[in-house]
């Protein structure tokens, strides 16, 4: 069946199947019978969110630690840098990891490492400490997308996983909501480490859901036969393993590992330097910087489903998967544009609204570049192509971390970080059409 056709009959038929089943209750679940992909995707969305806010806790307790613990701006770089580096390692590993060992017990055990990372940021003042455990977060924290893309390849058909994708991601900006409104009320009521070891712990939680709720969809007692054939399309579950060698020579691979390596660095820049921006230009302190946050990942939020929708949309009216991603990602690259006057405009929550909406863009931008996996690899390289992105993705943040670093120390201005955001996505997406410029999939024999 071509993956760029709309709805075929079969799949209506499986669809009308599947409005049937979804007739009869399943126990005292909540749920319709035959959209139990939703409910994984819900869990997903979780996992990335607690995921974020283990991310994000040092990026809120910049200033205090600073404070506290006499770090210069050179200092903190070193610390988002050292992150940065055992993401990119993690990345690389994290995506052969999960393809190998299988998403349900992968996910677990990549959940469980960066957990107790996140509480060991706790443990101690020396500057190594921190430095400890920032890199065994990002180690451990390199498994959630890995993982996610596998779990929505496994489990939705291709003319939704861009919006399953968009779905999952937002729990990026979610976590960043919570964390910015949960971390400051720690924070100023028992202090910065139990900041850490509470936003740790809630991981435990999500394993016990995952582990009670996630299989393979042709494995899963809840996942009816209808629904199974709509995923599938028919076709039986791949069964076979790709070296992870053997993807580095497809250009497919350089083409999301590229758009990856010049998208992901901008995201980095708004998590752990905005706080810092509100604070140093607009005279923000710990107890004011939750609201703004909160604007700026709610409205990313809303790019996030709405750039995996509008491609989801152009493919069920008929456009080719190569268009509907494309276009869906155009649309965003240009939209992120104005953030490069942020660090002009005066009035807080014009600054606020401009980086909220280059956010938005990033996650739109973001949601179709990560199905682009799933769209020209096998779903059993999904895992080992995602990480290689990862990795490119992190090594980018690792020169962010160290340009904004050195630029607020030398210039004390976020001019060039901002001009940099403006134009990374659509340099993005010219590179990734011109080595894929019809997402045809990688011949894998």
């Amino acid at each position: 069946m071509d993956p760029a056709r709309p709805t075929s009959r079969s799949e209506m038929l499986a669809t009308q199947q599947e409005t049937t089943a979804g007739g009869r209750a399943f126990g005292a679940l909540p749920f319709r019978l035959g959209y139990f992909r939703w409910v994984i995707c819900a869990l997903l969305l979780l996992g990335t969110t607690k995921n974020y806010m283990d991310r994000w806790a040092l990026s809120g307790l910049k200033t205090t630690l600073q404070h506290d613990l006499g770090w210069s701006e050179i200092d903190y770089g070193n610390l988002v840098f050292a992150f940065q580096a055992a993401y990119a390692v993690g990345m690389l590993a994290a995506g052969r990891f999960i393809d190998r060992l299988g998403t349900r017990a992968g996910y677990a055990i990549v959940m469980i490492f960066w957990s107790v990372a996140s509480m060991a940021h706790a443990a101690g003042t020396a500057f190594w400490s921190f430095l400890t455990a920032r890199l065994a977060l990002g180690l451990g924290e390199a498994g959630v997308f890995p993982a996610s893309i596998k779990a929505v390849a496994e489990w939705f058909p291709k003319k939704e996983r861009a919006l399953a994708t968009g779905i999952f991601n937002a729990g990026t900006n979610i976590g960043v909501i919570v964390a910015g409104l949960f971390v400051p009320w720690v924070t100023l009521r028992l202090g910065w480490r139990w900041a850490f070891v509470v936003v740790g712990a809630l991981g435990f939680a999500w394993l016990a859901l995952w582990l009670m709720l996630y299989q393979k969809p042709e494995n899963h007692g809840r996942c009816s036969k209808a629904e199974l054939e709509y995923i599938h399309g028919g076709a039986p579950p791949p069964t076979r393993r790709i070296r992870w060698s053997r993807l580095l020579p497809y250009r497919q691979t350089w083409a999301f590992g590229c758009g990856k390596f010049l998208a992901d660095p901008i995201w980095w820049f708004y998590l752990f330097w905005v706080p810092d921006f509100l604070e140093r230009k607009h005279g923000l302190h710990l107890a004011q910087i939750g609201l703004p946050v909160v604007v700026i990942y709610v409205i990313s939020d809303v790019g996030s489903v709405a750039g995996g929708w509008i491609s989801s949309w152009l493919i069920k009216h008929g456009r080719t998967v190569n268009a509907a991603r494309k276009m869906a990602m155009l649309i965003c690259a240009v939209g992120v544009i104005p953030v490069m006057f942020a660090y002009r405009v005066e009035s807080t929550w014009s600054a606020v609204l401009l980086i909220g909406l280059a956010a938005a863009c990033h996650q739109g931008f973001s949601a179709n570049l990560y199905t682009l996996t799933s769209d020209m690899f096998p779903t059993e390289a999904v895992g080992s192509v995602t990480g290689i992105g990862g990795m490119a993705g992190a090594v980018g943040g690792m020169l962010i971390a160290k340009i904004v670093s050195h630029v607020l120390q030398w210039t004390g201005s976020y001019m060039i970080p901002f001009a940099m955001a403006g134009c990374a996505y659509l340099l993005a997406l010219a590179v990734i059409h011109l080595l894929a410029p019809r997402l045809e999939p990688a011949r894998m024999e």
